[in-house]
This record gives C-alpha cells, sequence and structure tokens, in this order.
C-alpha cells in the first residue's frame, strides 16, 4: 500500500491540539517540519504533503476575532516550506497546495518544475480549487466561483501546466562551448495555448523537470471532480467515512479512469484516515474519548461555515440542523452525505459542529497497533484503497505511534515497503514518467 503523511499546523482533530501530548502549536519552526518529515522518510512512507488555505474562515458570526481565537488558523505556505524540507530529506516526495483559482499556470509550472529538480524528483503539485468566499476577498472577487466554473478552470490550469512541463523535450540542453550552441531549438516549442480561461505562450524557462510531470494530486468526492480527476491526476485524495461507501467509490472512480483511455493503475486512490493509536484497542476508546471531549462545537461550526460559505451562527445551537443542500457553494460534495445524517438523526446545530470536526467526515482507525493495521489490510485488500493518506488527530505523538508501531506490523505483514526502491515520486507510487508531448 502506499501511505502518505497530511501535515498541518496542530493535527486533524479539533480537540487534537488541547491533548495534553500534543506539541505547542508553532506552525512557523522549520525543525517542526523537518522533524516529522524525517520521521516519515525512515519509515519509507511515499510522500509528505501540506495543505493550505488561502484565508480564514472568518464567516461564522462575522468575527475574525472570534474564530482566530477558537482554534489556529496560522499557516506556513506551502511551496516555501517543502522547498526547504527538500534540502533536508533525501529520498520521501513531498507535496505543496496550490490553488487554480488564485494562480496562474505560468507561475505554477515553474515553481514545481523548479522544486523538482532541486529535490532530485520528489515534488508533487496539489491542485486545488479553493472552497470558501474568504479566499475570494483576498484576491479582489466578492464571492468564491461557482462549483462548475472552478472546476472548469482547473481542468483547463492543470493541461496548460502539464503542456508548459513538455515544452523542453529531453536533452534539450546541451552545452557545446566549440561551436557555442548551448541548447537545442529544436528541442524547445512554445505551446501557444489559447482557451476559455487563459492565454500562454511559452515555453517554460526551465528544463523538462526529472519525473517529466511532476505528480500532480487532487482531491474530493463530487461527480465534477471525479470528471476532472479521472482525466487529470496521478493521486487522489478522497473522503469516505466507512469501507463500504469507499469500495463503491473506489469501483466506479476506476471504471471512469478505464473509461478515459487511461490505465487505473495510473492513479492511485488514497481516502484520508485518521488513525488513534494505543496499546490497546480500549486504550485506543479511551483517547478518542478524551479528543472528543475537547472539541469546541463554535470551532468546528467555524470550519463548516467557512467551508460551506453559509454562516451557521443564524442558526440556535440547541436547534436543529437546517437542510442546506441546496445552498451549498463550498465544499459540496462532502457536506451533502453529512447533512442528511443529521436531518435523519435529529441532531442539533452544535452535535453537528462537533462531530464534523472530530474526523471532517474522514475514516477513523481507533485500536492497538495490530487493529489499526487489520483495518487498514482489509480497506487494501477488499478494493476500498490503493493506500492512505494518514491524518494524525495531533502532532507530533499522533505521527509518531503510526511510524514506530502501525508500519512494522504492515511491513511484517508484506503490505509496506521496507525500503525504497526508486528516487523518485513515481517510482514510489509505480506511476510511468510521461514522455513529452512534443517528441518525435
Amino acid at each position: 500500500m502506499h501511505l502518505a503523511l497530511f501535515v498541518t499546523e496542530a493535527g486533524m482533530h479539533a480537540g487534537g491540539w488541547r491533548h495534553p501530548d500534543a506539541a505547542p502549536v508553532r506552525p512557523f519552526g522549520l525543525g517542526f517540519y523537518r522533524d516529522l518529515a524525517q520521521k516519515a522518510e525512515a519509515a519509507k512512507l511515499d510522500i509528505l504533503f501540506v495543505a493550505d488555505k488561502v484565508g480564514l474562515d472568518d464567516l461564522y458570526g462575522g468575527s475574525v476575532g472570534a474564530t482566530v481565537a477558537r482554534r489556529p488558523n496560522a499557516r506556513p505556505e506551502p511551496v516555501t516550506l517543502v522547498s526547504a524540507l527538500a534540502a533536508v530529506t533525501s529520498r520521501i516526495g513531498l507535496g505543496a497546495t496550490v490553488s487554480t483559482t488564485y494562480a496562474e499556470p505560468y507561475h505554477v509550472a515553474r515553481l514545481f518544475a523548479t522544486i523538482d529538480h532541486l529535490s532530485g524528483g520528489r515534488v508533487a503539485w496539489n491542485a486545488v480549487t479553493s472552497v470558501s468566499d474568504s479566499e475570494a476577498r483576498n484576491f479582489g472577487r466578492d464571492a468564491h466561483l461557482d462549483h462548475a466554473a472552478r472546476y472548469a478552470r482547473a481542468d483547463e490550469f492543470i493541461d496548460v501546466v502539464r503542456k508548459l512541463w513538455d515544452s523542453w523535450e529531453e536533452g534539450a540542453i546541451a552545452p557545446d562551448k566549440a561551436t557555442g550552441r548551448f541548447a537545442d531549438e529544436a528541442r524547445v516549442h512554445t505551446v501557444n495555448h489559447d482557451g476559455p480561461h487563459f492565454r500562454v505562450r511559452g515555453p517554460l524557462n526551465i528544463e523538462r523537470p526529472p519525473q517529466g510531470h511532476p505528480v500532480v494530486i487532487q482531491a474530493g468526492v463530487s461527480g465534477t471532480f471525479q470528471d476532472v480527476a479521472t482525466r487529470q491526476a496521478d493521486l487522489v485524495f478522497t473522503v469516505h467515512p466507512d469501507i463500504a461507501s469507499a469500495k463503491r467509490a473506489y469501483a466506479a472512480f476506476k471504471a471512469q479512469v478505464a473509461a478515459q483511455g487511461r490505465s487505473p493503475g495510473t492513479v492511485k486512490v488514497l481516502p484520508g484516515i485518521m488513525p488513534i493509536i494505543g496499546r490497546t484497542d480500549e486504550e485506543a476508546q479511551e483517547k478518542r474519548a478524551q479528543l472528543r471531549a475537547l472539541i469546541d462545537p463554535v470551532a468546528g461550526l467555524s470550519f463548516m461555515s467557512g467551508s460551506m460559505n453559509y454562516d451557521l451562527s443564524q442558526h440556535p445551537l440547541d436547534g436543529p440542523f437546517p437542510d442546506l443542500r441546496d445552498v451549498i457553494t463550498g465544499s459540496r460534495g462532502r457536506f451533502q452525505r453529512v447533512i442528511a445524517d443529521a436531518l435523519e438523526s435529529g441532531a442539533t446545530v452544535a452535535e453537528v459542529g462537533a462531530a464534523y470536526v472530530e474526523s471532517l467526515s474522514f475514516a477513523v482507525a481507533a485500536g492497538s497497533p495490530v487493529t489499526v493495521a487489520d483495518i487498514l489490510e482489509e480497506w487494501v485488500t477488499e478494493g476500498a484503497a490503493d493506500g492512505f493518506v494518514l491524518m494524525p488527530p495531533y502532532l507530533p505523538g499522533g505521527v509518531d505511534d503510526f511510524l514506530t508501531l502501525v508500519v512494522p506490523e504492515l511491513q511484517r505483514r508484506g503490505l509496506f515497503r521496507r525500503d525504497y526502491d526508486g528516487a523518485t515520486l513515481r517510482d514510489h507510487l509505480g506511476l510511468p514518467r510521461p514522455v513529452s508531448r512534443y517528441s518525435a
């Protein structure tokens, strides 16, 4: 199986930063991230990647101050961070999030081509469309693009980036002092892209990346997301709360990849999973209950409001959760099931806020190292996943337990590598190296 480590400033559980074993949240110290990356590399994980939002979730109650006070919101810029981590690691893949809604293709192609060269072919781009109106207001817009528009832009954006990565063929740079010829002009190409969203002449001013194309990650669950990801992604990061829904989605997604004329094995499906590990199953469940007790429901509702683009503060905490399925403009696919479940159970607004941010609808694997390994093995062998995005509840202890206790158990079962077989991230993931579209 493939294993990715999802890195945030304070872990993924809403109560995690308050746990006694969690380190103080200091999101801008390189040593914190360096230690995580080096531990993950020692455990032979495929990739570490850094999430991002380009704004605060400040919609709930209309108060930025209240939002900042309730939970950790500060985070480093991901491309800068993985550039630094490339210098202190040698084998693990490094992924950074950049939004296709608030960036330009040439800039993104150049950034990731550069880091791919500097890291020896280990970088990945997590191409997100962003979700919130708060992000839009930081880039001169009153509201975020609607769901269909932002995915149409993302589709074209990724296509332009791939063209730019191809614009230098292999061997284009071949300096010859005797003739004074630095490069073969026949192997350098303008892309001349002219589409609905972008006009880009090219070529890129960087030679072709070591991986050909840095790995492209996409995350989501909606039908529109899948339509783009089955054509564009190398790795998809999905949200499923249980194995049954994951199996259905996995089969449907792989079939859609095949329908696009791609081999299903060339797109890896990694659902997010939150491991909560104890020496025994009982200890793990006690830890989970302890984490749950540390959740502030309003912090959860603040996060949900920002992701939905709907201010939940207008509904009383002890009142029933409203049916908002037709008004969401943010993370639409993720919240459809959350709202449907809330309506069916009659949960209150506060209950939904607390329950959602416990795991953000991701599956939770709570138990002893053997139990957690059993859960991961079942998902992979039953056709629900090609591996997992590990979402530790708090840091660094939440990931240390997995790396030191669960990884050795997976290795003992022959389910995870004991060492890297190649040098690039594409090697780790078993992905082919793309040939330039301009090569003869």
